[in-house]
C-alpha cells in the first residue's frame, strides 16, 4: 500500500483495515491460544479502549506503557494515539528506580500494566503522584487498590459500528517517546514522530516486497518498548500480516514451529545463541553426513562471498539445498524465508554461517533516534560485513572525523524535556550518531564507536557512567571502568582501596541490588594504579579516557569471558 500520503500511523492501520477479510486473524497470542483478534475485533478494541482513555487524557498527554508483548499492547497503543495521547512504552525488566524516574519525566496522564508482577513495582510510586488520573490493567489479580482501575478485557467485549473516525495528527506530531540510556546515566527520552516512523514503514516493505505472502506470519519477541520491535510493528500492519506474540526467548524455537514465521526480526544476541547452538550439532555429526554439512557450508560461504560456482559445485549446491539446507529451514518453522537483525552489531562470521546453511540473515543498522532504522541489507545482495544501503527518505553522510551523520524525516523531533542533550545531537538538521563508518560501493558499514554506550547483543543500550557512579559510590571501590559492548555480561575494572580488598565481592553484590539484570557486574579485575592525569587517563577536567583505559587492560578484560 501507498504509505506517502498517510498523515500519521491510525491512518496507517484504518486503511489497512478497510482493505482486509475484517474476519481475518490479525493478533495471536502463542502464550494464551484462546487470545486471537480478528481485523474487527481489533479496530473494536481500539475503538472502545480509545473512549474510555479520552475521558482521562488531552491531546499530547504521555500514556506510559508497561508490558510484555502481548495483543492488548498494540491496542493500547493505537487506543493512545487515537485519543491523542503519546506512548511511551517501558521495559518489564525495569526495578522500581527506574521507573520512578520515567514517570517524574514524562509525567504520565495514564498508565497502562500489564499484570501483578508489574504493578507491584510501581505500587509504591501511584499515590506519590497527583497528575495520574487513571490506570488500566490487562490481567486480572487482587489488590484492595485496583478497584478504581479498569480493566480493559471488560472494554473489548462491546461491539462498534465501523465508522472510522476523523483524526488531526500530522505526520510531524509525536507518536511515541522511547526512553534510551545517555551517557551521563539518567535515559533519555526520544521523541519519534508519526511521518518518521511511517518513513521507516516506507523502506522496510520496499525491503521485503520480494518476500511477501498474501498474508505474512511475523513471530514478534523482542520486546515492543525497543524501536526497533516497536517500528516494526507498524512494519506489520503495513503488509497486512499475522502477528504472531512469543511466549518467550526460552520457547522461541518451538514458537517458530508452532506459527510457522516467514520473517522474523531479532537482535545479534539470538544469531550468536542459533550459531553455536547449530555448530555444537555439527561437530556431533560423523560419516557422509558430516561430509554433506561441510559442504553445504563451504559452497554457503563461496556464494555468499560472490566467488562464482564450477558446474558441478552448482549441481551439488542444488542437491545440499534439498538434503541440508530444507531439512534446517524445517526446524524453524519450515516457512521462514529471512531472519532481520538489528539493535546491534551482527558477527560477520555469525552472518556468513546462518547465510551459507540457508538461514537468510540481513543485517540492519540504526538507533533509537532514527525511528529506529537507518540501512539494511537486501535480500537480493546480502553483504553481511555491512549494514547495507540507506533506507529511501534517510540522507546519510560521514563527518570529517569518521562520524555518521543521518537527516530525514525518520531523525527524531528531540528528547523529552532535555533541549541540551538535543542540541549536542541535532546540529542543522544532522543526526550525529556517535557512530564512526564509511560507505563501500554504496554500503555502509560500521567501523567503531564514539559514544560511551555499551549495546548488549540483545539490542539493549546500557550507559557504563551509571553503573561507574554505583560503584564508585563504594567506600572501598576508588575508580572504576566498566566494559562489556556486545558481550554476553558487563565485567569492570576496579581500582581498590588495597586493605579493603577482601570484601570487594560482597560491596559489588550491594551494587547489583540497585542494577537491572542486564546492568549488573557478573567479573571484575582489581589494579593498584589510580587514573590520573598525569599518567593521561584522566582529561583535565578529571573525567575518564575509556579507550585509553581498555586499550591498555584489554587483555585482561577480555579473559573474563
Amino acid at each position: 500500500m501507498k504509505l506517502k500520503g498517510l498523515n500519521n500511523l491510525l491512518e496507517l492501520f484504518f486503511s489497512q483495515y478497510e482493505r482486509q477479510d475484517k474476519k481475518k486473524i490479525l493478533l495471536s497470542s502463542l502464550k494464551d491460544l484462546n487470545k486471537n483478534f480478528s481485523w474487527e475485533k481489533t479496530f473494536n478494541s481500539v475503538i472502545n479502549l480509545s473512549n474510555e482513555i479520552s475521558k482521562n487524557i488531552k491531546k499530547g498527554d504521555r500514556c506510559l506503557l508497561i508490558s510484555e508483548n502481548r495483543p492488548e499492547w498494540l491496542i493500547s497503543d493505537l487506543s493512545i494515539m487515537l485519543s491523542g495521547g503519546i506512548t511511551v512504552p517501558a521495559y518489564t525488566t525495569y526495578i522500581e528506580r527506574d521507573y520512578e524516574y520515567i514517570i517524574d519525566d514524562c509525567k504520565p496522564s495514564i498508565i497502562f500494566i500489564s499484570n501483578e508482577e508489574q504493578y507491584k513495582k510501581i505500587k509504591n510510586i501511584l499515590p506519590k503522584k497527583d497528575f495520574i488520573n487513571k490506570v488500566f490493567y490487562f490481567d486480572d489479580f487482587n489488590d484492595i487498590n485496583i478497584k478504581d482501575y479498569i480493566h480493559v478485557e471488560n472494554l473489548f467485549i462491546n461491539s462498534n459500528s465501523n465508522l472510522i473516525p476523523k483524526v488531526k495528527i500530522s505526520r510531524n506530531d509525536p507518536a511515541c517517546i522511547i526512553y534510551t540510556s545517555g551517557t551521563q546515566g539518567n535515559p533519555k527520552g526520544v521523541i519519534l514522530s508519526h511521518g518518521g516512523i511511517l518513513n521507516n514503514c516506507e523502506g522496510a516493505c520496499e525491503l521485503l516486497q520480494p518476500l511477501l505472502s498474501k498474508q505474512t506470519r511475523f513471530l514478534t519477541w523482542l520486546p515492543l518498548s525497543h524501536s526497533y520491535e516497536h517500528t516494526v510493528q507498524f512494519v506489520q500492519i503495513s503488509v497486512g500480516a499475522k502477528i504472531f506474540y512469543a511466549e518467550g526467548i526460552d520457547k522461541l524455537i518451538k514458537n517458530m514451529n508452532d506459527c510457522r514465521p516467514q520473517v522474523m526480526t531479532a537482535v545479534p544476541r539470538f544469531y550468536q545463541n542459533l550459531y553455536q547452538k547449530i555448530k555444537t550439532n555439527f561437530n556431533k555429526t560423523k560419516g557422509f553426513k558430516k561430509t554433506l554439512i561441510d559442504v553445504t557450508v563451504k559452497l554457503g560461504m563461496k556464494k555468499m562471498k560472490k566467488e562464482k560456482f564450477s558446474f558441478n559445485e552448482m549441481f551439488i549446491d542444488k542437491l545440499v539445498d534439498l538434503l541440508v539446507r530444507k531439512k534446517i529451514k524445517k526446524q524453524f518453522g519450515g516457512s521462514l524465508k529471512t531472519f532481520v537483525s538489528g539493535g546491534g552489531a551482527l558477527d560477520k562470521e555469525v552472518g556468513l554461517f546462518l547465510n551459507s546453511i540457508g538461514l537468510s540473515t540481513l543485517q540492519g543498522y540504526g538507533l533509537t533516534e532514527t525511528s529506529p532504522v537507518v540501512s539494511c541489507n537486501p535480500i537480493h545482495d546480502v553483504r553481511v560485513e555491512t549494514v547495507g544501503p540507506p533506507f529511501k527518505g534517510n540522507e546519510v553522510k560521514i563527518a570529517d572525523d569518521g562520524e555518521i551523520l543521518v537527516k530525514g524525516e525518520n531523525v527524531m523531533l528531540g528528547y523529552w524535556n532535555n533541549e541540551e542533550e538535543t542540541k549536542k545531537v541535532l546540529i542543522d538538521g544532522w543526526l550525529h550518531t556517535g557512530d564512526i563508518g564509511n560507505f563501500e560501493n554504496k554500503y555502509l558499514k560500521i567501523t567503531d564507536r564514539k559514544k560511551d554506550i555499551l549495546i548488549t547483543p540483545g539490542g539493549e543500550n546500557i550507559s557504563p557512567i551509571k553503573i561507574e557512579n554505583e560503584l564508585t559510590n563504594s567506600e572501598i571501590i576508588e575508580q572504576a571502568v566498566v566494559y562489556g559492548d556486545n558481550k554476553p555480561y558487563l565485567v569492570a575494572l576496579i581500582v581498590i582501596n588495597e586493605e579493603k580488598k577482601n570484601i570487594l565481592s560482597e560491596e559489588i553484590e550491594k551494587v547489583n541490588k540497585n542494577l537491572t539484570n542486564i546492568e549488573k557486574i557478573k567479573k571484575f579485575i582489581t589494579i593498584n594504579e589510580m587514573f590520573s592525569i598525569e599518567n593521561g587517563m584522566l582529561t583535565p577536567t578529571l573525567k575518564l579516557k575509556r579507550y585509553k583505559i581498555i586499550n591498555k587492560y584489554k587483555k585482561q578484560l577480555e579473559n573474563l569471558y
